[in-house]
Parts: C-alpha cells; structure tokens; sequence
C-alpha cells in the first residue's frame, strides 16, 4: 500500500507541477541554510578525540598578578609559564603529560635553485604522539631519552613531507630548519584534529604544524616564540633567556589521567607544588588549579563562538518561516483537491486511508526538498570556504552524520508541515461536495 501511496504522491507532483516546485524549494532553501550553520556548529563544537577525550586534561596553574585574576570570570591562565611547564614535566607525576608551544622555521632546501621557504612549527615533548594517538607513515617519534639528549630531531606532517622530499619515506635524512640541521625520525600520517583542541589558545581551527621538534630545545636553541605571550609584569632584558625565568605563560600542558583515582592524584600534586611555589614567593594569588577534559576545556574556552550559536538560532527562524510558507502551499493544494476526496469518501474511502495518503506525499516532497537543501548546504559551505579560507577548511564539509540529519530534517519538518492542510482537507463533507457538483 505503501508503494501505491508513493506513486500517487509521484502522480499529485508532477499534475501540479508549479506548487509542488514551489513546496520543494521552500524546504530545500529553509534545510540549505539552516543546515549550512548546523554542520559548521556541530564540527567547531564535536568531540576531536572522543577515544581519550575524557582521560585528557589541561592543566591550568594560576600564577597571575596578585592584584587582578588573568580573566574576568576568575579562571587561571590558559597557558603556563614555560619554568612550571618544565617542572611539571620533569616530575613525571602523570603517566604521560606533554608540555609544547608554537615555534617557527625557514626550511633552507638542498637545491640552491629552490628559495628558502618558512614552515609552521611546534616544539613538543615526546609523549605528545602517544597520548594524541597520533598516526605515523613513516618512522616514529623521538623518545624521552632522544629529548633529554637534545639531539636535533624532527617529525614532518604528510603534506610537509610531500612539499620537501616528494613524499618518499624521509626518516634518517637531514633538513636545514633556520641554519640548524635536524635529522627526520618520522612522517605523520593524514591527522587533522578539529577543533585542534590541544592548543585553542592559537587558532583552534588551524593544521597542525609542519614541523615538530623536541621541547627543549625551543630554549637550548633559541627558537621564536609564535602564538599568544601574556605576561603580567615587564621582562628582563639581560639576556635572550630571560624569557623563560619570566611569568609570561606562552606554553601549553596536558597531562593523561586515565582514572578518577590518577586524576585526584595529579590534583593533590599540583596543590603540592603550588604550595611548594608559595613558599619561594611566586604564586600569590589562592589556589585555584584547574584539570580540564577536552569537552569541557573546549566549552571554558568558547570554541564554539557565541555569534555561531547566534545564526544558528537566526538559521532555525528563518527554516520555520520556510515552513510556514509549505503550510500553506500544501494547504491551498489539499483543499483544492475537496471534490475528490468528497467523492472518495462518498465511494467508501475512511478518512484514515486519506489521510495516510497525502502525509505520503508530504513526505515525498520534504525528501526532494531534503536533496535539495543538501546541494544548497554543500555550495554554501563552499562560500564559506571561500569567505574565510584555511580558517574554517575543516568545517566545510558534509559528513554522513549531517547527511542523515538533513534528509531526517526536511522529512520530518514536511510531514509536521502538512499534517495540518492533510487533516482539513480530509474534514470535507462528503455530502456537501456532491451537492456543490
């Protein structure tokens, strides 16, 4: 029956060929925009890790002015100094804990033909890969040992692997990053996360960077800072090192704490060394750490903007305007259909079987009209893409999740659309019609 419906549906379309048209491209233009906000919501705001995402935590230490809180709402920085990253990371008190920061290089090719050309960089410590689970291609990651060494090694992205060696399995070989020359230990694999949410206080919707170099020797060798410095009191100037000793936070740590009773551990270490702190004269201000999970780390620091979520509720309004306008259209094309279903009912129909038909067909043109805002979801993230270029390259995409919800949408909207006009238009009295006729 179910079938036969459909192609009644099919039949009802195209003899009314224009209203239907219209019905369709409500829909389709209501789910397009509304879609188009949705999907770049739902990926600035998805889970990026959700294997570990709950076992991740960054780590805030509040070593601010004691005269004023480094954020209004009262919360620590959002980065460490890079002397309580290094402590931290030197006391192991995690299973895995990784300290890192934004660094820079100009890649000097072997060619003398090919022109410098600069790189993105990360200075990292060794556990960054496994507690990431990041993928390799070729190799694999410096070890604690490497690090503490201060071997000059280095770990290239795919795509950095590609613009410098062809893509060939480059481990062993050597690259001049800024004068210095590091050997490549390894090549990762295709790795995107997004949000990167290991580091959102510097774009956290950019690539990971192109080349990642052990922690320690972002100071053995002086390499540039990049991303976010805030300092509460004035630097130094004696010597390019004073940088490090200052209370500028420019650096990023998590630590992996994979049960409740290590996550209460840690806390009760950091207490401690803050303590430890306190006693030496730094740290004025109340305890106050904080141990953050990826999802609730993303939400603290509003990944998700606020005019995001602004245009996804202008995006809502304007799908139930949409709607509104099929209400009517399914309404104007039901009731005009009163003298058959007069003689429908006259001839036996049940008001049930009538009613089932038509949902049938709001269904049939909510489904085209899903299709179509699917093609209108796709071509206006291309314009974002094309707004706002590498900055949202990762949230341009359909995946099959907003596929799924798209199509579910533009049905179930249909059938609330058209239950209304169906119910009026099987109200009609049978009697009444034949008379009129």
């Amino acid at each position: 029956m179910l079938t036969y419906y459909f192609k009644l549906a099919a039949r009802s379309i195209r003899a009314n060929w224009l209203v239907s048209t219209l019905m369709i491209l409500a829909v389709g233009v209501g789910i397009g925009a509304c879609m188009t906000i949705v999907t770049v919501n739902y990926l600035m705001g998805k889970d990026p890790i959700p294997t570990k995402s709950g076992q991740l935590f960054a780590v805030q230490l509040d070593s601010w002015s004691p005269d004023e809180p480094a954020n209004d709402d009262g919360s620590p920085p959002d980065q460490l100094t890079y002397m309580d990253a290094a402590a931290l990371l030197q006391a192991a008190a995690a299973p895995r804990q990784v300290a890192m920061m934004q660094t820079a290089f100009v890649l000097q090719p072997d060619d003398a033909q090919t022109r410098p050309f600069p790189l993105t960089g990360r200075a990292a410590s060794a556990d960054f890969f496994s507690m990431f689970d990041v993928p390799f291609l070729y190799g694999q990651p410096w070890d604690a040992d490497t690090e503490a060494a201060g071997q000059q090694v280095a770990v290239l992205t795919r795509e950095s692997n590609e613009k410098i060696f062809g893509g060939v399995d480059s481990v062993g070989r050597t690259i001049r990053l800024s004068g210095r020359v590091f050997t490549v230990v390894g090549v990762l694999d295709t790795w995107r996360p997004m949000p990167r949410y290991y580091d959102v206080t510097n774009a956290p919707f950019a690539e990971p960077e192109e080349v990642m170099v052990p922690f320690t020797l972002h100071r053995t060798l002086q390499l540039p800072r990049r991303g976010n410095t805030n300092c509460w009191q004035p630097v130094a100037d004696e010597d390019a090192d004073a940088i490090y000793r200052s209370e500028c936070v420019f650096t990023q740590f998590w630590a992996e704490l994979p049960t409740t009773q290590a996550r209460q551990a840690y806390a009760a270490f950091l207490d401690g060394y803050v303590d430890a702190q306190k006693a030496s004269g730094r740290f004025a201000r109340p305890l106050n750490n904080r141990l953050s999970d990826v999802n609730q780390w993303l939400k603290d620091q509003k990944v998700v903007d606020e005019n995001a979520r602004m245009m996804l509720g202008v995006a809502v309004m304007f799908l139930v305007v949409c709607l509104l306008n099929t209400i009517g259209l399914l309404l104007a094309k039901f009731i005009g259909k009163a003298p058959e279903i007069g003689l429908r009912r006259a001839l036996g129909a049940s008001r049930s079987t009538l009613f089932a038909q038509y949902l049938v067909e709001s269904v049939a043109v909510g489904a085209l009209g899903g299709l179509l805002g699917l093609l209108l979801t796709w071509l206006g993230l291309l314009g974002v893409e094309m707004l706002f270029g590498n900055l949202v390259r990762g949230l341009v995409r359909l995946d099959g999740v907003m596929v799924g919800t798209a199509l579910a949408l533009a049905v179930f909207a249909s059938v609330m659309a058209g239950v209304y006009p169906t119910w009026r238009a099987c109200s009609v009295q049978p009697a009444a019609q034949l008379k009129s006729q």
